[in-house]
């Protein structure tokens, strides 16, 4: 099916507007993020939304006016002061009175006698913008409105104020979006009937009207009727996405695997340590999946340290069971290796071939490795991305993983779950995601969480410390070191910057050098995957005291031995990567420390950051916090990983309209799978809208 006729308004290139050239598209397309090819649409405005409105309705007098705020006077024009010749600096005035008293005009650049036009002295005008004082007396700088009498309905009188970017004038934007608004077409209704007749919401073009005309500052609350629905509507268009690519994956049928437990049981046998309550209700989940008819989607999220490996290599050796093949796939070269590390002994205690796979290996070894895959040779394939080239092939692949699952959207869980006919797909994730965000990203997943941490781990010592303290922490380093200690020191530049006056991990490599010697390493992400290991073996090997780095090691480094986490600039650094940076001590049995060092002044949310850290080691309480300071975006790296970010709700406001739509795009789907008859039109068109293209094929025929 292509896109319905009726949207085609909404998808017509701006450049077909009256005033929108060249320069004023190129523009609008950087501002709203619009690809080369397909430049900014009528959509794009529309679903730009105001931030605020200014309140015009309120006619003052010059008396009562407040400095500060914005007024509507009604004034006699008495007299104009213009700038002497040649004297740009110096502004046109214009002295102007109503029966309250005196107030000054104030133009710059009166080229063309456009100000006399439009005040005539004599006459009466109606004047808007801000009041000021100047020298004990009141004036207006550049008035937003000069109208006769007559064309005093012309003013709007609530106006909305939007973002805008360096050369995009709010009074273009405005008449751009007031005739686009315009040209927008009644669309059929896509909410169901008991929802729309429980939330008494306008239409959808109504509701834009609301926002984009409003006739009081109120139709443009978060929490407004007009807000509330358009919010809705961007959820629904995600979760009937998300609920439809989990019914292909489920409608797709899996393969009863009959598990026997042979390996698992040896695997449990083989541990070191004895699995927690929450890893082995976590298996059982996964083998439930594993054992129906159904393909699993399941996303396993648990706090760094809570041994979700382990989990993952349990559920690939129950797939082994079956003689089928399972494929790790870690988001670097650097944790692809780490897990073959951990894996590799597990594996050989049990009697499974485990191999790894990278972009970079030679081709002899790649070779070696392929025909071990394709001969069905290899049970474990640990690797990056590269292990879904078309070059390689499974004899039987039953099992994806997918490590850290937040830097991989839905069109690539699609692409993944298609490469191994009917294979389940497990994702792991120490992000731990706040609910509102399950449902947005990953409402198409099962989810398994790791609550607890395995037994033996201690609590992480959490110091927040002023950077002129720095020979305090370098004493006790020195103490810790001669002790047998070892430490990360994590900066957040690889070198040093002109922009930004922070401390680089090249400088920071160079100072402790020269106190520590050789038993300093470095390790960045703009090294050779080659370096990046042997730097990483000599620290795990015990051959480096202090690695310092950049958030190259945030995720999965494990070395049980390092007991000291330092974070320089730690104010630079988001909630979440501080948890995770955090998460590489506190491993092994050892009591540990993170030393968390700020540069003064401190900001009000650098500082609530670093007091959550300090106040508690709770993934989820880190989580749910960091989606209060820094927004549903930010926190799963969706600007760079093409997830979901939204434009009309705002998640920790808009959570319970989240809740709606998950629930009515079950329902949806349960009775209408097919979208057909009127309502499922208005529903294509409701994803076609918001550009949920994606969808489309996976809707089921009838």
């Amino acid at each position: 099916m292509s896109r319905p006729s009726i949207l085609t308004p909404f998808f017509a290139s701006l450049r077909s507007f009256k005033g929108v050239g060249p320069q004023l598209n190129a523009l609008l397309g950087k501002f709203f993020g619009a690809g080369e090819t397909d430049g900014p649409i009528v959509s794009d405005l529309l679903m730009h939304m105001p931030e605020r409105a200014i309140d015009r309705r309120k006619e003052a007098h010059v008396r009562n006016a407040e400095i500060g705020e914005i007024s509507t006077l009604k004034l006699h024009v008495d007299s104009h002061i213009p700038a002497p010749r040649g004297r740009k600096s110096i502004p046109h005035r214009v002295l102007a009175h109503d029966e309250t008293g005196e107030i000054t005009l104030v133009f710059f650049g009166n080229n063309g006698g456009w100000v006399e036009k439009s005040l005539p002295v004599g006459e009466q005008r109606y004047v808007s913008g801000e009041v000021a004082s100047f020298g004990g007396k009141k004036q207006i700088v550049h008035p937003d409105y000069v109208v006769p009498l007559d064309k005093f309905d012309t003013m709007p009188k609530v106006e909305p104020v939007y973002p805008l970017t360096h050369g995009l004038s709010a009074k273009i934007l405005r008449r751009l979006i007031s005739n686009v608004l315009n040209s927008s077409p009644q669309l059929p209704e896509w909410i169901g009937e008991q929802r729309a007749k429980e939330m008494n919401w306008p239409s959808f073009k109504q509701a834009l009207t609301n926002i984009h005309t409003p006739t009081s500052p109120e139709m443009l609350n978060i929490l407004g009727p007009a807000r509330m629905r358009l919010a809705y509507d961007e959820y629904l268009a995600g979760q009937l996405t998300l609920q439809l690519i989990r019914s292909q994956m489920v409608v797709e049928k899996g393969i009863e695997r009959a598990l026997t437990g042979a390996l698992t049981s040896k695997l449990i046998a083989a541990l070191p340590f004895e699995l927690t309550d929450g890893q082995k209700a976590a298996f059982d989940e996964i083998r439930g999946d594993l054992t129906t008819g159904d393909r699993m989607s399941r996303l396993l999220q648990g706090d760094v340290g809570s041994g979700k490996t382990v989990v993952a290599m349990m559920a690939m050796a129950a797939a082994a069971e079956t003689g089928a093949q399972s494929a790790l796939m870690a988001p670097t070269e650097l944790l692809a290796t780490q897990h073959l590390n951990t894996l590799l002994p597990l594996c050989e205690a049990i009697g499974l071939k485990c191999i790894l796979v990278t972009g970079k290996m030679p081709a002899a070894e790649k070779r070696t490795a392929t025909e071990q895959i394709s001969s069905g040779e290899a049970d474990i394939v640990i690797g990056t991305h590269a292990l879904f080239q078309s070059s390689i092939t499974f004899a039987d692949l039953a099992l994806t993983v997918v490590d850290e699952q937040h830097r991989f959207g839905v069109h690539q869980r699609l692409a993944l779950s298609q490469k191994g006919q009917k294979s389940d797909l497990l994702v792991m994730t120490a992000t731990p995601i706040p609910r509102t965000l399950i449902l947005t990203h990953f409402g198409d997943m099962a989810v398994s969480i790791l609550a607890e941490k395995p037994a033996g781990r201690r609590p992480i010592d959490t110091a927040i410390i002023p950077a002129t303290a720095y020979d305090r922490v370098i004493a006790r380093l020195k103490a810790r070191v001669a002790e047998g200690a070892q430490a990360y020191w994590v900066c957040p530049l690889v070198e040093e910057s002109e922009l930004v006056q922070l401390v680089s991990a090249q400088d920071r490599h160079a100072a402790l050098k020269q106190i520590f010697g050789d038993k300093v390493g470095l390790i960045h992400g703009r090294m050779k995957s080659k370096e990046k290991q042997d730097v990483m073996g000599a620290f795990q090997n015990n051959e480096l005291s202090i690695l310092v780095a950049t958030t190259v090691i945030e995720v999965g480094v494990d070395v049980p031995n390092a007991t000291i986490m330092i974070i320089e600039h730690a104010e630079r650094f988001g909630l979440s990567q501080l948890h995770q940076l955090r998460g590489r001590v506190g491993r092994g049995a050892k009591s540990s420390a993170c030393l968390l060092i700020y540069k003064e002044p401190l900001g009000e949310t650098a500082s609530a950051r670093l007091n959550t850290m300090k106040q508690t080691e709770d993934g989820f309480i880190i989580a749910e916090q960091d989606l209060a300071l820094r927004g549903s975006g930010d926190v799963l790296g969706t600007r760079q990983s093409g997830m979901p970010g939204y434009r009309l709700a705002i998640p920790d406001v808009h959570q319970h309209l989240l809740e709606f739509a998950h629930e009515d795009a079950a329902n949806i789907l349960a009775t209408n799978p097919g979208l057909t008859g009127d309502h499922g039109h208005a529903l294509r068109v409701l994803l076609y809208l918001f550009r949920k293209d994606l969808a489309i094929p996976l809707i089921r025929a009838g």
